[in-house]
């Protein structure tokens, strides 16, 4: 991957601007990467949250001033695994690029798994902790961090699917062990690279709505228990 080239701005300018967002000159960046969890589904209805109510945003009012969050999340992503029906959610195809647009990166927090828990792609937790794996490589193997080095890396178990409703048993009815087991290997993966974890079910629960997505508040519990993880590599 290349180094980003130097875009013309002078210091000066970049100061400038610094002052006009209330960045400082040493506020971090963090990719959040992930799927509709981290892109703010509403169980209910399926649309939006506003930005104060997705996990993203309340990491980065946690962190007060120090970070600035960019928010790449999108619905039925998964880590690396192709849908027919709906191109662009492979993760590990999307995040290469993704890492070059958004240099320099301090850190890059990745919460996937639950699509990757329907029973259509036939995986276990073992082999998404594997695609983990490659994925964890390829932000390490990047120059997408500060200086062209690699960026640190958060890896978030999501939490475990619940009682679902019957739309979402259409797609992973079934996938219930393999969602158990992503704490497990996800924290197996974190430790043999020295990254951070985080197993989201301990903090948070699913909605009772769907059983597969979260509520504003526990969105916002997210983000501060993320914010905990994040600040030591800071």
């Amino acid at each position: 991957m290349r180094r980003p080239h130097n875009d013309g701005e002078t210091d000066e300018s970049r100061l400038g601007r610094h002052q006009a967002t209330g960045e400082t000159s040493v506020t971090k960046t963090i990719l959040c990467f992930g799927d509709s969890i981290t892109w703010g589904y509403n169980p209910k209805d399926g649309t939006r949250f506003a930005p104060e109510d997705r996990w993203p945003r309340a990491l980065e009012a946690a962190l007060q001033g120090r970070v600035r969050v960019v928010e790449e999340g999108l619905n039925a992503r998964t880590l690396a695994t192709d849908d027919p029906a709906r191109p662009y959610r492979n993760g590990m195809a999307m995040l290469p690029p993704l890492l070059e647009s958004h240099a320099p990166l301090d850190v890059v927090a990745v919460m996937l798994g639950t699509n990757d828990s329907a029973p259509c792609y036939g995986l276990t937790a073992g082999r998404a902790g594997i695609n983990l794996m490659a994925m964890v490589r390829a932000v390490n193997a990047s120059q997408a961090g500060p200086g062209g080095t690699a960026p640190k890396m958060v890896v978030i178990a999501p939490p475990p699917l619940g009682s679902l409703s019957p739309e979402m048993s259409l797609m992973y009815s079934g996938g219930q062990g393999t969602s158990r087991g992503l704490a497990g290997a996800y924290e197996t993966v974190a430790k043999r690279f020295g990254i951070g974890f985080l197993d989201a079910g301990e903090v948070v629960k699913v909605s009772a709505v769907d059983g597969v997505h979260l509520d504003p508040e526990a969105q916002r519990t997210l983000g501060v228990a993320v914010s905990k993880v994040v600040e030591p590599l800071l």
